[in-house]
């Protein structure tokens, strides 16, 4: 399975590639494009005292990132929870949730969301494996949005199979108030080091909260004879144990689209809040 090539499903979806050129051979560039409200919504009234709206601004975020890679560096594409994950995010931040916050973020990725998050947050600290130049990506990515970005933002390697963390990085998520994954689960073994690893964090000088988002990614199996989302499963069946005295909660997908994707009902989002 880890030789098996994937492709993300955001590709065919919408036009976001450019002619640009990447800093590394097989890697593309791509732009997505987002709509970013004033901050708290301000409302006004115009000369005919109708109530006027202000416009939200057209954004881009700029991602290197490839195409297509193994199963073990699928964090170097972008998938489709990043989007998800940053409309909650802007929704989060024009309500004022994310003031002088601390946002730590698992599975980082190509950091579009971290990117995000520093719209709003006072800090942000971006994390992933440190494994097939994705750490050094990141960076060139947060380069490349430095107009976007507003906080303090740092890069950090984060393993999930590795619970010993060096000062840094504690130091780091001791500060954190929220911690932000997406699409961070695709075999049973990643599914249960990255539970493991929210539990440490979560129990670490609480309270803290953070928000996952999944897309259940279904197959058809001979033993249960129906299609199922065996990873999906995995990670409810292991929150389940280890959810302590958290508050867990699944949220609805109700608030506001802002980037330019498809919302597939395969999307989940949930909040899980340690005292």
């Amino acid at each position: 399975m880890s030789e098996m090539t994937v492709v993300s499903e955001i590709y065919d979806e919408y036009s976001y590639k450019t002619d640009s050129a990447p800093s590394r051979k097989g890697n593309v560039i791509s732009q997505f494009p987002f709509l970013l409200p004033k901050e708290k919504a301000k409302r006004t009234f115009d000369e005919d005292d109708d109530l006027d709206f202000e416009r939200p601004s057209r954004e881009v975020v700029k991602i290197e990132h490839s195409f297509k890679t193994k199963i073990a560096l699928v964090g170097l594409q972008v998938w489709r929870g990043a989007f998800l994950l940053g409309d909650l995010l802007i929704n989060l931040g024009v309500n004022g949730e994310l003031d002088g916050k601390t946002i730590l973020e698992l599975g980082a990725g190509t950091g579009l969301t971290s990117f995000v998050a520093g719209i709003y947050a006072k800090k942000v600290v971006c994390t992933d494996i440190d494994l097939g130049g994705i750490l050094d990506l990141i960076k060139i990515n947060a380069r490349c949005n430095s107009k976007l970005i507003k906080s303090e933002f740092i890069v950090l390697p984060l393993d999930f199979t590795n619970l010993h963390w060096n000062p840094a990085l504690f130091k780091e998520i001791q500060q954190t108030d929220i911690i932000i994954a997406a699409d961070v689960i695709y075999d049973d073994d990643v599914t249960s080091a990255f539970v493991s690893t929210v539990q440490k964090i979560l129990d670490t000088n609480p309270p803290k909260t953070i928000y996952i988002v999944l897309e259940k990614r279904y197959v058809f199996t001979i033993e249960h004879m129906e299609s199922i989302a065996p990873c999906y499963e995995t990670f409810l069946a292991l929150l389940d144990k280890v959810k302590c005295d958290w508050i867990v909660e699944q949220l609805p997908l109700n608030f506001p689209k802002y980037f330019t994707y498809d919302r597939v009902k395969e999307l989940v989002l949930w909040k899980i809040s340690s005292k």
